[in-house]
């Protein structure tokens, strides 16, 4: 892993000019795909900007754009995507199903009107967006069993090219080991400089399951801690790119979300610098476990 981390920022290092769409780095997935190492995230009550899609396609080279069944802009990225130009072959597209479509059958169809929504006729990864299935009568892991063999029979029919889960724990992904096929490819989970679960990322890394990390500004709450204040003003950056900075160079791929052209352009502009170890260690140490979104914890 670690010499991994040091090609891609050596890439990150030269690929970036000022004025220029970004080229960004990427990281392996286990079989054999690459997904970029930043993306943009989009979400539901006033989270989807479609002038922000557009201008993240077209004038940053963010091409991972990474959505919801639940956020409810599916049909929106569609037009944003249309608009922009970029060819399909260029984009990494993630959606997430949904728990109301747990289940084998459901979750066949679920990806497919999720295909038709965002105007593609293959996701290049999709998500079980959460380990709590709520299904009366069945356990959550019976469910999550039952899910993933039809996420797995998704995955060989090319419809999804690669397949993953969001907000599971150690626990979660022990279980669906012993009941299913295909490992996998990415777990999605809440990850900023309060919430840093190294135990977790320390696990998927030993399993080959890439590492995503969703909130990397804490909603906001990173953003005003003096650590984070001292460390823009020593690099002259702002305290989002910080942050940003700090999780790619843990090795995270970090997906921020704004709906402003002008915050995602600043969000992007984290590869043409690099924070200095003890810097890193410093906001590895504010990790306080604290949440910003939801808490998988409780959840059996």
């Amino acid at each position: 892993m670690v010499s991994l981390l040091l090609r891609w920022r050596r890439l990150s290092m030269s690929t970036w000019e000022p004025g220029r769409a970004l080229r960004v780095p990427t990281i392996p997935l286990s079989n054999g795909l690459n997904i970029p190492l930043l993306g943009l995230g989009t979400s539901h009550q006033g989270g989807y900007s479609h002038d922000a899609v557009v201008y993240a396609l077209q004038k940053c080279g963010i091409h991972h754009i990474d959505t919801a069944k639940r956020y409810g802009c599916e049909s929106l990225l569609q037009k944003a995507i249309k608009e922009s130009g970029v060819k399909r072959e260029d984009l990494w597209i993630t959606t997430k199903l949904w728990h109301t479509d747990y289940g084998y059958e459901k979750t066949k169809q679920a990806c497919l009107e999720s295909c038709k929504r965002l105007g593609v006729e293959y996701l290049d990864l999709y998500l079980v967006h959460w380990p709590d299935a709520q299904v009366p009568g069945k356990s959550n892991r019976e469910v999550r069993a039952e899910t993933w063999r039809a996420m797995e029979e998704l995955y060989e029919r090319g419809l999804c090219r690669s397949i993953g889960v969001s907000n599971f724990l150690i626990d979660h992904l022990e279980q669906l080991k012993e009941d299913c096929q295909v490992t996998p490819h990415v777990n999605q989970v809440e990850y900023h400089p309060f919430q840093r679960p190294q135990e977790l990322v320390d696990y998927c890394r030993s399993r080959n399951i890439v590492f995503e990390g969703y909130c990397p500004l804490a909603k906001g709450e990173a953003l005003t801690h003096t650590n984070i204040i001292q460390l823009a003003k020593k690099y002259d950056r702002t305290p989002a790119q910080i942050c940003i900075r700090w999780s790619i160079q843990n090795g995270i791929v970090t997906i921020p979300k704004s709906t402003k052209p002008e915050r995602v352009q600043e969000n992007c502009q984290v590869f043409d610098f690099s924070l200095a170890e003890d810097d890193v260690a410093i906001l590895n140490r504010m990790h306080d476990g604290r949440h910003v979104s939801w808490d998988p914890t409780p959840i059996a």
